[in-house]
């Protein structure tokens, strides 16, 4: 069956992951790190995309961004995606393809899910069993979020914001929602959602995206049986 083309709206709260071909590693040291985080900063600005939440782990990375055209999230992660191969060829000596081809992206409904991708995508981490408290993770936004650092690529979403009247209060109150975890279901949703490319809401939410774009939105009805589903990087 043909892969449904990405589905991207402006306005829209989209979870984007992209991953190495082939499970390999596509940061090797603090130096990528830091190359790849200098250019999600450029062209997030660019390209008119919000980062709201990120996580850059050894074989893959997720973030959670808003962009203000239909264009904005394509066009950020086209231009990071080459800029970052070529720079990180030239310093490892190696040729060749990086990527697991295109990235996976699904939309989020903020009200329901936000919060909850947010907390997804900080807690990578800690699934992989690499730290045991988020915060001591350098390479995402979560110590952003608690006010131990600043950190110049993300844009907080009116969702985080409105946790609180003060940036104790937004701290607190989000430290405790991620330290509360995910529910199964939660998790589960967040995981399907991204690599099926489904929009992740409820019905209502779906019925509105649809009206926006000819686009499949949700899984279809008809008889086929559904595959196994695929494992996503912590």
């Amino acid at each position: 069956m043909a892969r449904l083309p990405r589905l991207t709206l402006p306005g829209q709260a989209h979870h984007i992951l992209q991953r190495g071909n082939n499970g390999q590693a596509v940061f090797v040291d603090a130096e990528d790190h830091e190359h790849l985080l200098a250019l999600l900063q450029e062209q997030s600005r660019k390209h008119g995309v919000a980062i709201h939440a990120y996580v850059l782990m050894d074989h893959h990375f997720h973030l959670l961004a808003t962009p203000g055209t239909a264009e904005g999230v394509p066009q950020m992660m086209q231009a990071v995606g080459r800029a970052y191969v070529r720079g990180f060829n030239l310093r490892h000596g190696r040729s060749g393809t990086l990527w697991e081809g295109r990235y996976r992206c699904t939309l989020v409904q903020p009200e329901r899910y936000l919060l909850a991708c947010m907390a997804y995508i900080e807690l990578n981490p800690v699934r992989a069993g690499l730290v045991t408290d988020p915060a001591a993770y350098p390479w995402s936004s979560h110590a952003h979020h608690l006010g131990l650092r600043t950190d110049r690529l993300v844009v907080p979403h009116a969702l985080y914001w409105a946790l609180g009247n003060t940036p104790f209060a937004r701290e607190a109150a989000y430290a405790d929602l991620v330290r509360a975890g995910l529910s199964p279901a939660q998790q589960a949703a967040l995981t399907e959602a991204t690599l099926r490319g489904w929009a992740l809401g409820d019905a209502d939410y779906v019925a509105e995206l649809q009206k926006r774009t000819g686009r499949r939105l949700s899984k279809g009805r008809a008889g086929r049986p559904p595959k196994r589903p695929e494992s996503v990087p912590n």
